[in-house]
């Protein structure tokens, strides 16, 4: 729109291309249209207004090159903060809005960016767990989860899991859908009631019970801890108020009546978990 504008106000492609810091090709490109434009950024007015005003000051000499770049890198962080950019950005991609819109995408605090890293760990803990050979083999009846959670997090919403959990499917270890948040119950709150105890641990896994599997893990160096199936939560945390715990560490039922045995094994991150996992499989 620039090179247009200066064109249009009689500047030579050379000098366009000169003032601008582009080629004479693109010069030619740009003024001719042949470069495809958003109609929502050629109609506004808050655009045209500074194209205008950026196309005089370059052809009389009173804005320098330096000042144009910073007048239109200004512009763009307007339109970025809840202006057009943004607006343009949540029509394309509506799960912005989950996370306060397009404008965290720059906030490198942001939950936004948290969010999607706890994501991107479970995944990459997933690969690592479906890659092992016998873990279908150490799923329990109920299936297992594999979560983790935010830094901060409070409910089973700050928890990403495995929606539909991760099931045995004829030996072979089969995951229903991409991590997701707030769809695990279980295995999540029992993540929480550790996590809210000890905030370095984040992660969780869950797996079948028994004797020599425990006896397998506490070799490998991992702490093992026995909690009553009854309000889970709390024995649990009981348990480990008086032990001096630290991830990777397991705790474990035995069952009770309609009570499945499993085990747990919790970790800082995902992958930390399953790699607690890898001797047994």
């Amino acid at each position: 729109m620039l090179a247009g504008a200066l064109r249009e106000r009689g500047l030579t492609q050379h000098e366009v291309a000169t003032a601008l810091g582009i080629s004479q090709s693109a010069v030619s490109k740009y003024a001719h249209g042949e470069i495809k434009r958003r109609e929502e950024v050629m109609q506004s007015e808050t655009v045209t207004k500074m194209i205008e005003r950026i196309a005089d000051g370059l052809q009389t000499g009173d804005i320098s090159q330096v000042q144009a770049l910073v007048e239109a890198e200004v512009l763009i962080r307007q339109l970025e903060e809840g202006g057009l950019i943004a607006q343009l950005h949540e029509a394309a991609m509506p799960e912005l809005a989950d996370h306060e819109g397009y404008v965290n995408l720059h906030d490198p605090e942001s939950t936004l960016r948290t969010s999607e890293r706890v994501r991107t760990s479970v995944r990459r803990a997933l690969r690592r767990l479906t890659n092992l050979s016998g873990f279908a083999g150490l799923i329990p009846h109920v299936g297992s989860n594999l979560v983790e959670c935010l830094p901060t997090a409070k409910t089973i919403n700050d928890v990403v899991g495995i929606p539909g959990r991760i099931f045995d499917v004829k030996g072979r270890t089969t995951v229903p859908g991409d991590p997701e948040f707030g769809v695990s119950e279980h295995v999540a709150s029992l993540l929480l009631a550790v996590h809210q105890r000890n905030r370095g641990v984040r992660a969780a896994v869950n797996i079948r019970y028994d004797e020599s599997l425990v006896s397998t893990l506490e070799a490998s160096g991992h702490p093992c801890y026995q909690f009553e199936p009854d309000s889970p939560e709390e024995s649990l945390t009981q348990t480990l108020d008086n032990e001096p715990y630290s991830p990777p560490f397991v705790c474990y039922h035995t069952g009770g009546y309609g009570i499945e045995a499993i085990i747990y094994i919790f970790a800082r991150q995902a992958p930390a978990a399953v790699d607690a996992v890898r001797p047994l499989s």
